[in-house]
């Protein structure tokens, strides 16, 4: 099977690191006041979530280090509702692959799944909080504000949702989830928030942002009173910052997908998929036709929640998959259909000639294929090169590479990603060889 030739495209987006994040988060944290609430020697909880944020392991230790200089005792716990496989250990674990364990951090990690409930909401929702956090003396919640994955609304993935999802640990994710079913997860979110606000216990969040490079873009210490409606700014902030695949696509091949990646394990709203199984269900991304899911990520502790939004996997996927975790998550979520398996072949060259003839094109050559290392990195990737007249019109794009053959090793497989120019890692590295 002929198919089009493929090169490397660089996409150009607005750079808005920051340049010390470590001092970022000192200066945040000193400004805001929160210290001055809490007699010294106070037990300072801090609240870290479960995914692939840049800096992570630095902006925790920067935020330990401030409440430590203030003469308080500050401690780490997961936020974290059904991620590592809902247990004590393996939400600890999870901070672990981060780099945040108390030899780096500097303070304790304390990882429980008990709860204390809290008072209910309007709609009769029984609230919790995590029992470490609940007996300290202030809870501060660290986490990346974002789009989220399931739904469109103005506080979707942020400090509220780690408020309700993340504090609620697995018992209250559970509840919380079913009562989203018909309530809306947004809706449910804000009523959770407010009522666990009124606890008194949360102090604030350091809200982190990130632009389109995967960079930390933007701290900010946000207190709990004014919350709610500071975090609809700073959504509307990082929406705007959103990196896209920049054109319609017959083929999207994705080599991971995981937790570390996106909650849904690739990132919906940038492959143009529902956890739910339709296509192309946001009108303002670009029309992907099908999906090649190549591998998991080895950060994701082989879940492999988001494996059903994908048309097509290789076998080593499906039989790296570890179904405890996978079906625990998934259906926490209420999201059954995100684990759905879908065909799937011993190679990549027998998935790509299987699914290739699917998307209503006679010749090969003219189907448009797109190729990332996952959904969060989008800087650079391949692309067809029947796609040249579009991406030469793009002034954010930039071809930075012959057109060559797609290559596949001895086994049938694509070749690694070894050698991209940008990023180890961050691109295909196309050999010139026939298919």
């Amino acid at each position: 099977m002929q198919f089009p030739r493929l090169f490397l495209v660089r996409q150009h987006f607005p750079d808005h690191r920051i340049p010390d994040v470590a001092a970022e988060v000192q200066r945040q944290l000193h400004n805001s006041g929160f210290a001055a609430r809490l007699k010294p020697g106070a037990r300072v909880a801090i609240g870290v979530g479960s995914r692939g944020i840049a800096n992570m392991a630095t902006i925790t230790r920067a935020a330990a280090q401030y409440w430590i200089s203030q003469g308080m005792h500050p401690f780490v716990f997961p936020a974290m509702g059904s991620h590592g496989a809902a247990t004590a250990e393996g939400q600890a674990d999870v901070l672990a692959h981060y780099g945040i364990i108390e030899q780096t951090i500097g303070c304790p990690v304390r990882s429980s799944l008990d709860v204390v409930p809290l008072g209910k909401t309007p709609q009769g929702i029984q609230t919790y909080m995590d029992r470490n956090a609940y007996e300290s003396d202030g809870v501060l919640l660290a986490g990346r504000v974002k789009w989220h994955t399931d739904f469109n609304g103005k506080i979707e993935s942020g400090l509220f949702k780690m408020i309700a999802i993340g504090l609620g640990k697995f018992a209250g994710a559970q509840h919380y989830h079913t009562y989203a079913y018909k309530l809306g997860l947004e809706n449910t979110v804000r009523a959770i928030g407010r009522t666990v606000l009124e606890s008194g216990k949360i102090l604030g969040g350091l809200a982190i942002l990130e632009d389109a490079n995967h960079n930390t873009a933007k701290l900010e210490a946000v207190p709990a009173e004014g919350m709610e409606q500071r975090e609809e700014e700073l959504l509307a902030l990082a929406k705007s910052w959103m990196g896209h695949i920049p054109m319609d696509l017959d083929l999207l091949i994705v080599d991971e997908i995981g937790k570390n990646v996106s909650g849904a394990g690739m990132d919906t709203k940038v492959v143009n998929r529902s956890v739910l199984g339709d296509y192309n269900p946001w009108p303002d991304a670009p029309r992907i036709e099908r999906i090649f899911v190549r591998d998991l990520s080895d950060l994701t502790y082989n879940s492999a929640v988001g494996i059903g939004m994908a048309d097509i996997t290789t076998d080593r996927l499906v039989n790296r998959i570890d179904w405890a975790s996978t079906r625990v998550n998934s259906l926490t979520a209420s999201t059954p259909s995100a684990i759905r398996t879908p065909i799937h072949f011993p190679t990549d060259r027998e998935c790509l000639e299987a699914i290739a003839p699917t998307v209503g094109k006679f010749d090969i050559r003219e189907v448009t294929i797109g190729w990332i290392r996952n959904s969060l990195e989008l800087s650079q990737f391949a692309m067809s090169e029947n796609l040249r007249p579009s991406i030469e019109r793009n002034p954010m794009l930039e071809i930075v590479s012959p057109e060559r053959e797609i290559e596949f090793d001895a086994a049938g497989n694509l070749v690694p990603l070894d050698g991209a120019p940008a990023h180890e890692h961050a691109v295909p590295a196309l050999v010139s060889s026939h298919v």
